[in-house]
């Protein structure tokens, strides 16, 4: 198609676009009535009733990816290492300084987690509301000011205090973005695209690594000296990053001035064309949408996947700097700190690899297989041998799998719900239920299991066989409801319901398939 034109019914309006094909006309006006309100772009199967030229696709899609994936990729490269630097921190005095005795490290994580969790929801449907634009950069400052603020603080108890805000702060940031690139891309399209920025988890320990390691190569920074310099410099950037934001993150296709109007039509109708029976991509806020956002069984178990895996990649993120000192005991704390960067380097790589093969493929459940195997060789590599060189490349098979669960939930939490009310809750579900792992992840090493930590690695062990077992049973699960579903009457089983009830319906809809 050379170019999208507004297509008036009137002969006049034809004589202007000679280079349209009746075929391109009529596709257009498809696009047309599809992007507007108050109709739906599917049947009542889920088909699409809308044709797309996959070449214009394929230029919109780009020019998103340019505009939109990098500003919300550095932000959360920042919010990662704001939260996992405590890692790096420890290493540098952190304990010794604020006067902690035995459990209180993993006292000090898991108050973060505490806020992190019962803070989800709120937040991610306050993203909904304020919308993404305004958000997504005001918790990303948020979370700055935070980082600052730990720099600063002379005991436990503040230091608890200020890590529970952080964990406010951080609660609606993945699946508020999460929920931010559903509003652009399509339902295959999304994991690799969450991939782009969850992917900086593994790059913020690569990077907060080699960031600490300069840092605390500095003897100070004013007054601020050792671990407080990480939190001084890491809060002030990422503060400085969330005040560009502002300007520069575009809310939803309608207010983005840098697409034509014909691009944001295209924008809005090939989300929308995904939406089964939906009038409107961006819904107002609906009770029962929301709450089949939650209740949803394979939102609930993609969430329980998402909890195992977090046990272990936040043990990971975490304790790497204490797993690597009990290999290299006798290395310097920088040494420690560079030979956490390798494992993250590859793992970042296969976050992105596996995320790939499943927009390709359109499928995500079957991914979790194989992510759970890599796993659990990696834990058992660190049960079996005590050998430093067999369990340091334990720790590459781990980061290898498990990072890349990170983005395939969450695009399989959003592929499961139809509407923007469900798909904002099905998220932060899938974050809330995850990062649940990530408290369990806390305690998973603690002092007096080292220096070979056999519980904390066998509770990873376990995890990931859980993993394994929840993620295949809810792949059969879905192929044998897919079944059941394909023997319905749709037009029986929708009779009597108004338009409303309809759109309401969610997965309860006779025309839903899951979308393993």
């Amino acid at each position: 198609m050379a170019s999208f034109q507004e297509i008036n019914s009137s002969a006049d309006a034809k004589e202007e676009l000679p280079e349209y094909t009746p075929s391109e006309q009529r596709v257009e006006k498809d696009i047309q009535y599809a992007a507007e309100e108050g109709f739906a772009a599917t049947d009542s199967h889920g088909a699409p009733i809308v044709e797309f030229d996959r070449l214009a696709e394929r230029k919109l899609r780009n020019k998103i990816d340019l505009m939109v994936v990098p500003t919300v990729s550095l932000l959360y490269l920042f919010c990662f290492i704001d939260r996992a630097n405590i890692g790096n921190a420890r290493l540098a005095g952190l304990e010794e300084d604020l006067g902690m005795k035995g459990n209180d490290y993993n006292v000090l994580l898991s108050i973060f987690y505490i806020s992190y969790i019962v803070f989800e929801v709120p937040a991610n449907l306050a993203c909904k509301w304020l919308g993404p634009g305004w958000f997504i950069p005001a918790t990303s400052f948020g979370f700055g000011v935070c980082s600052l603020a730990t720099a600063f603080v002379m005991h436990m108890p503040a230091a608890c205090g200020v890590r529970f805000l952080l964990g406010v702060f951080e609660a609606g940031m993945m699946p508020g973005i999460s929920y931010y690139l559903s509003r652009w891309y399509r339902r295959s399209e999304l994991v690799f695209r969450i991939s782009l920025f969850v992917v900086m988890a593994p790059l913020a320990g690569a990077f907060g690594g080699l960031l600490a390691s300069g840092i605390l190569a500095l003897s100070s920074i004013g007054s601020v000296r050792a671990w407080r310099m990480i939190f001084l410099v890491e809060g002030i950037i990422t503060m400085g990053l969330s005040l560009i934001a502002f300007f520069t993150l575009t809310d939803r296709p309608e207010t983005a001035r840098w697409l034509t109007e014909e691009e944001k039509r295209l924008a809005i109708a090939r989300v929308k064309s995904e939406m089964l029976a939906q009038r409107t991509v961006l819904d107002k806020s609906n009770r029962r949408k929301v709450w089949l956002g939650f209740w949803n069984p394979a939102v609930l178990a993609t969430s329980v996947i998402f909890l195992f895996n977090n046990i272990t990649v936040q043990g990971l993120a975490f304790f790497a700097p204490t797993i690597v000192a009990s290999i290299y005991p006798s290395y310097s704390t920088i040494q420690k700190q560079l030979f956490t960067v390798p494992p993250y380097v590859v793992g970042a790589a296969f976050e992105v690899l596996i995320p790939l093969m499943s927009w390709r493929l359109d499928k995500r459940q079957i991914f979790f297989i194989p992510v759970a195997l890599l796993t659990m060789m990696g834990y058992i590599m660190f049960l079996a041998s005590t050998d430093t060189k067999v369990r340091y490349a334990a720790t590459f098979f781990t980061a290898i799998a498990c990072f890349a669960a990170g983005p395939l939930t969450n695009a399989q939490a959003s592929a499961q719900v139809i509407s923007d009310s469900a798909r904002s809750m099905s998220l932060a579900t899938n974050m809330m239920l995850g990062n649940v792992g990530g408290l369990i992840a806390t305690w998973s090493y603690l002092t007096w299991d080292g220096p070979n930590y056999p519980i904390g690695n066998g509770l990873n062990l376990a995890a990931s066989t859980m993993l394994l077992i929840v993620a295949t049973g809810t792949l059969l699960w879905m192929k044998a409801d897919n079944k059941r579903r394909d023997k319905l009457d749709v037009a029986k089983e929708l009779e009597g319901l108004t338009q409303e009830e309809i759109e309401s319906l969610e997965w309860k809809h006779p025309g839903w398939r899951w979308k393993p």
